[in-house]
Formats: structure tokens, sequence, C-alpha cells
């Protein structure tokens, strides 16, 4: 059975992945995610692990968090918050920001034509950069977190296996 690790968008699991290609001969599939759903196939059992945004519904978790994101505006290159090197809410509260049910690609879109700002992390900006968007760091927002997530039920040594790549382990350490 091919062990698969859910990601989502922004997160970055290609180095993890690489080195699991380079210390074990089973397939290792990565599978996009969606926020809203990002822990359902682990609750049901078609993902292994997946890579998430916090917070998290922890019931019947594991979780280790890895790294924390920043907060970005992205804008149009016109705005004359591009002015600043970094913004604050104060800064963003005049900007359109209500997005309804429009897709993110469409809400960058709609930013680059001069309406409006999105805040979103960093990583997820960078996915959707174009030429005519720039942005800037929210200095008084808290950082994004992506974790690690498994069932506490799942005891398949691969997601150990996993787990110590993630983390940085060698392939002799006692702990694989």
């Amino acid at each position: 059975m091919t062990f698969r690790v859910g990601f989502v968008t922004g997160a970055t699991p290609d180095k993890w992945a690489r080195v699991w290609g380079e210390r074990s001969k089973e397939r290792l599939e990565l599978v996009p995610v969606e926020q809203d759903v990002q822990l359902d196939g682990v609750r049901d059992g078609s993902l292994s692990m997946a890579l998430v945004r916090l917070p998290v519904d922890r019931d019947g978790v594991h979780l280790i968090p890895l790294y924390d994101e920043l907060p970005v505006a992205v804008m149009s290159i016109d705005n004359t918050l591009t002015l600043l090197d970094e913004v604050a809410q104060t800064d963003l509260s005049d900007e359109h920001q209500d997005w309804g049910d429009l897709s993110l690609k469409d809400v960058v879109e709609t930013v680059a034509a001069g309406t409006g700002v999105v805040v979103l992390p960093m990583s997820v900006a960078r996915l959707h950069h174009r030429k005519d968007v720039t942005h800037r760091t929210v200095t008084d927002l808290p950082p994004t977190s992506i974790g690690l997530a498994w069932l506490e039920s799942n005891d398949d040594p691969r997601v150990q296996t996993f787990i110590g790549i993630v983390r940085g382990r060698s392939a002799n350490s006692s702990r694989d």
C-alpha cells in the first residue's frame, strides 16, 4: 500500500519526499488538500499523515508543529501601501478585504486590478505571485503555523520513519 501524505496549500513537502525516496523503496504519494478539509483524509484513513495549517481539531490526532509563516498583505504594485516596507492592520482598514466565495486565484486577480488587498501566509502569497502584485509583511498579525498530523491510532511504522525524516534524523538513527 502506498504511503500517502497530504499537504495544505503553501506547505512544502518536497525536501522530505526527496529524503524518503533516498531511504525507502516504498512509494510516497503527496496529495494536495484544501485547508477547510485538511484533516479529512487523515481521519478517514485515505491519508497516513498531513501537513496542515494550524489551528486544527486535535481530537484523536497527534501533531508536531514544524514552522511558522509570516502573514503578508498582497496588493497591486500600484497600491500606495507599496511605499511602506511593512504594514499594520490599521493601514489596511480602508482597503477592500471581503472576498466572499471567490477562489484565491480570482481574489489575487482582483487585487492585481487595483481592488483591495488580501492577507495570506507568505508561502501562499508566493504561490500566487504575479508581476502586477507585491506583498508587505503585516506586523501586528500572528504568524500561521504548519504542522504534521496523523491519527493517534495509526501505528504504521512508516509514520515513525516520516516523522524521523521531518525531524532531521539520520538514516542510522535508532529512533527511525
